[in-house]
């Protein structure tokens, strides 16, 4: 069995959809469990803390969960061009997993969601990269196969999945751009399947 950790951090809802359209298109490769994982929210307030269980949602992630998953799924919104604070600050604490080269020579993927149509999808999906790069990882975006993304208007790209939510969060994932999530997380399964 095929594990792919999906990893995700997210506010309104939308990353969070795209996180469980990676997780079905996972498990369509076949054999795949695919797990669904979120950080805590951190605070500007030193003494603030999170519950170690979210009132809601996926469970928080653990270096377990990193250390034993056979593929990774990263998603965020973005904030400026790059991925949410909580998602750096959760990554940043991987230097042990770096250093005893426990990531590497595993597949990974990266997905968004932006308020804006030009919110920095490609550089929130190149910001997530770059770590993962660090851990060794084998990147895996959706290739110009995928019919979608020469039709797509509102999201997906070589990088990765990508959505226009809106900036309030108004806009579903459109059929495309849902087409375009399963289907990174079908090749990304697939890809660890091989490996």
């Amino acid at each position: 069995m095929t594990e792919v950790l999906v990893l995700y951090y997210g506010r309104h809802g939308a990353t969070e959809k795209m996180a469980q359209l990676i997780a079905r298109g996972a498990e369509e490769a076949g054999n795949v469990e695919a797990k669904i994982r979120t950080v805590p929210n951190i605070s500007t307030v030193c003494e603030a803390t999170e519950s170690d269980i979210p009132d809601h949602g996926a469970p928080y992630v653990s270096l377990d969960d990193l250390k034993s998953c056979d593929a990774l799924a990263l998603g965020s919104p973005g904030y400026f061009g790059n991925m949410a604070a909580p998602l750096k600050y959760f990554i940043d604490s991987t230097s042990g997993l770096w250093l005893s080269g426990a990531l590497s020579g595993k597949p990974a993927s990266v997905f968004t969601s932006t308020s804006t149509i030009h919110g920095g999808q490609e550089s929130v999906l190149l910001s997530m990269m770059l770590p993962l790069l660090h851990h060794g990882m084998l990147i895996t975006g959706l290739p110009y196969s995928e019919p979608d993304l020469h039709t797509s208007i509102s999201g997906g790209s070589p990088y990765g999945a990508s959505h226009f939510a809106g900036e309030n969060g108004e806009n579903e994932l459109s059929d495309e751009e849902k087409r375009l999530t399963r289907a990174l997380g079908k090749r990304l399964a697939t890809i660890a399947g091989k490996l």
